[in-house]
């Protein structure tokens, strides 16, 4: 029996590995699972189990997504000397200041508590301007 079980820890192992090594070719479970012939559950029961076997699975997702990252940008400047418009228009938006996105933000309404002097100065410079009535004034009760 003893026999056994080594075999069936030694498969185990190489099951692990293997998937450790899928998921840093590819960081997608399912992809990877699939790959290496594990099916989801017992790869999410694994990593449940086996602090050091999570810990793998996670530093391999890090590098996987990485190496997809460089594939991705390296194909985006790919498109860019084929002068592809959105391949140069996503390079700008995301690296360029210039072209990034624009934060907008609505305007608020304040109310502010102006002292009698204040508010007559304000309404002598809006007067001036030529605005007439700029306000209403809340009566207080």
């Amino acid at each position: 029996m003893p026999e056994t079980e080594n075999v069936i820890k030694e498969r185990k192992k190489r099951e692990k590995e293997l998937l450790v090594e899928k998921i840093r070719e590819m960081p997608i479970i399912q992809v990877a699972c699939h790959k290496a012939g594990v099916a989801r559950a017992t790869f999410y029961r694994w990593k449940h189990e086996d602090l050091a076997f999570s810990k793998a699975c996670d530093e391999a997702m890090q590098e996987g997504i990485e190496f997809v990252n460089d594939l991705s940008e390296s194909q985006v400047v790919a498109l860019i000397k084929k002068e592809r418009i959105p391949a140069i228009t996503l390079w700008l938006k995301n690296h360029h200041p210039t072209y990034g996105a624009k934060v907008r933000t609505a305007p608020q309404q304040c109310e502010v508590n102006l002292t009698p002097e204040q508010e007559a100065v304000v309404r002598r410079a809006l007067k001036i301007h030529g605005v007439k009535k700029p306000w209403r004034r809340k009566r207080m009760t």
